[in-house]
């Protein structure tokens, strides 16, 4: 028998896929990681390259150590020096398949992103023929303004201790401060209302918490 907290989570996640639908965009709700890597192989044809941007939510589903394995990528991992890493972030706007995450997502369906370098929120914009999100149910939000201070009071001040030499106030202080900091990683902010063209963008929302 179902439990409160999975009959919840899939009447949500089921709400926020028909208001997903609404926006242009192809949505689906898988109860597990385990569903959610399925499917999201399931969408992605094999003669696909497939690029990424930085995402822990595809590294939790197992999704990134399955392309690296059986697909053509463009993994800017593979850099010799920053200039290199560069270059293939350049070319991954190129790529077939782009694969990330949003940092908050309203229950009417527009999704956020907040951007240090700006690729992965360039990439969700134009370039890849298709684009991936994985977001567990953790990212949504009552509305729009909810998603845009989750993403910057949540996401942003948990994301920039993954890289220690960050000197910015939130590191510190793990509270958002609307820095100037040179090593602010919230300098580009996204919000997608609609996917144009159509099903161009997929989302595949997770009844799991996944990523920050």
């Amino acid at each position: 028998m179902a439990s409160p907290v999975e009959i919840r989570n899939a009447a949500l996640g089921a709400t926020v896929v028909k208001n997903l639908q609404k926006r242009g965009f192809n949505a689906y709700y898988c109860a597990d990681k385990q569903a959610a890597l399925k499917q999201a192989l399931a969408l992605i044809p094999q003669t696909d390259t497939v690029c990424w941007g930085g995402s822990m939510s595809i590294s939790e589903i197992g999704l990134l150590d399955k392309v690296r394995a059986e697909y053509k990528t463009i993994d800017r991992e593979k850099a010799k020096d920053p200039a290199e890493r560069v270059e293939i972030m350049r070319r991954g706007l190129l790529a077939d398949t782009f694969l990330m995450s949003v940092n908050g997502m309203s229950v009417d369906g527009e999704l956020i992103n907040i951007d240090g370098n700006g690729n992965r929120c360039a990439a969700m914009i134009y370039g890849p023929k298709q684009v991936l999100v994985i977001a567990g149910l953790n990212k949504v939000a009552k509305d729009l303004h909810a998603a845009l201070a989750r993403a910057r009071s949540v996401a942003a001040t948990t994301n920039v201790q993954r890289f220690p030499g960050k000197k910015t106030p939130c590191s510190v202080t793990g509270a958002c401060a609307d820095c100037l900091s040179a090593d602010c990683i919230c300098n580009y902010f996204v919000i997608t209302r609609r996917s144009n063209p159509q099903g161009r963008i997929k989302v595949i929302l997770v009844g799991e918490p996944l990523g920050y």
